[in-house]
């Protein structure tokens, strides 16, 4: 039984399975891309469908082969617990009230993500940068409720759907922190009732869109930095120093243990 795990665990984490796995997973994510196409579902409707059984098959089977190998190991890993998750969705009847399952088989994609070492490693970066991306995240929001509560009282009774309430106001300052038509869509109707309104727009588009945001890829960029960067080997100079400083040490030891002998003898 020992050497059927270990035959099971040496084919999956084989580089051919994982290469084999990595071309259905792209031959997947295409099948359910053209299933949305009449055309195409008119023409080789069956084909497709039998693709993408035959797909789901192979996913099944190499999760079965994880946990066989693994047993209880296998769940301890995020990356395994996602293919798992993904494959289960897959599984679920996609019929009557669930039919909406079916448009969430192409997650099945994002296996690609677990399956690429490359992926991998983007992706932990980024969950990694995600406590330092808090503090940013908490910045953000009180200067979007400041603001909300600001554009309220300043151009709420003129511009109701805009800045009527709190909520308004909070959707149209994202819509202006995007940059999704801000100046003629937002921001210049204002500024014919309120000359003024761009000594607050201006600011804010500053403070949130190139400076808030920055500091999001300034985290992520840092995160990224700091998983691909190998630990930096020692100099030769130091390296020849600290093996100079042993010698010396063994050197006192012998010379010591030789002066604690001398006495005996």
């Amino acid at each position: 039984m020992a050497g059927l795990r270990g035959q099971a665990a040496a084919l999956v984490a084989s580089e051919r399975f994982q290469r084999f796995i990595i071309a259905v997973i792209i031959a997947n994510a295409i099948v359910l891309g053209l299933e949305t196409s009449d055309w195409m579902m008119a023409r080789a409707g069956g084909l497709l469908v039998a693709l993408d059984r035959i797909a789901l098959g192979i996913f099944v089977v190499e999760i079965g082969l994880k946990l066989y190998a693994s047993r209880l190991g296998f769940f301890r890993s995020g990356w395994n617990l996602f293919d798992f998750a993904i494959v289960a969705i897959a599984l679920l009847p996609s019929a009557g009230g669930l039919s909406v399952l079916r448009a969430l088989r192409i997650l099945r994609a994002f296996r690609l993500i677990s399956a690429m070492p490359s992926l991998r490693r983007v992706v932990e970066g980024l969950m990694r940068a995600i406590p330092a991306m808090g503090s940013v995240l908490l910045l953000l929001g009180l200067i979007f409720y400041v603001g909300a509560v600001m554009a309220t009282k300043l151009f709420g009774d003129r511009f109701p759907d805009w800045f009527g309430s709190v909520g308004a106001s909070l959707y149209s300052l994202f819509q202006v922190m995007t940059l999704e038509s801000w100046s003629m869509g937002i921001v210049r109707p204002v500024m014919e009732v309120y000359p003024f309104a761009w000594a607050f727009f201006v600011p804010f588009i500053l403070v949130t869109s190139f400076m808030v945001l920055n500091l999001f890829i300034a985290i992520i960029v840092s995160a990224m930095t700091d998983s691909d960067t190998p630990p930096t080997p020692l100099p030769v100079k130091e390296l020849a120093d600290e093996m100079a400083a042993l010698r010396r040490e063994l050197a006192e030891l012998r010379a010591e243990r030789s002066a604690e002998r001398a006495p005996a003898e």
